[in-house]
């Protein structure tokens, strides 16, 4: 179960990935950067909190916009075979911004398909093509 928020996205963790996704597609660049992980194990079992930070880049009229925001992941883990899997997410959004930039730059080598260079250092940069 992963829960943003009524207006964002509730629903299965299949689903969230899928969403994320189709909302980056639409932006010209992002980053995310996950901060402060604190987790609590218990066996077979686990908590944790971590803060995350993604800002994304986009074009609104003829303008640079980047939105920018602000969230802490409360998430309960369980180890099923082996391996530990993700089972419930909350998504707490602190706070949020949006706002006009003017780039310093062109940023064309990063690459969110296997054209960007990490493929050609990692086995495979993206694990959701390994579960």
């Amino acid at each position: 179960m992963a829960d943003y928020g009524a207006s964002v996205y509730q629903g299965n963790g299949p689903g969230v990935i899928d969403f994320i996704c189709a909302q980056h597609a639409k932006t010209l660049h992002h980053s995310h950067q996950v901060t402060n992980i604190l987790i609590d194990l218990d066996g077979d079992r686990a908590g944790s909190e971590s803060y995350a930070i993604a800002a994304l880049r986009f074009r609104r009229a003829e303008t640079l916009q980047q939105v920018t925001v602000w969230t802490r992941y409360i998430d309960r883990w369980s180890r099923r075979n082996g391996r530990w899997g993700l089972d419930q997410r909350l998504a707490i959004r602190d706070f949020d911004e949006v706002r006009e930039v003017v780039a310093s730059g062109d940023y064309g080598t990063g690459r969110r398909d296997r054209s960007d260079p990490s493929y050609a250092v990692l086995k495979d940069p993206n694990p959701r093509t390994n579960l």
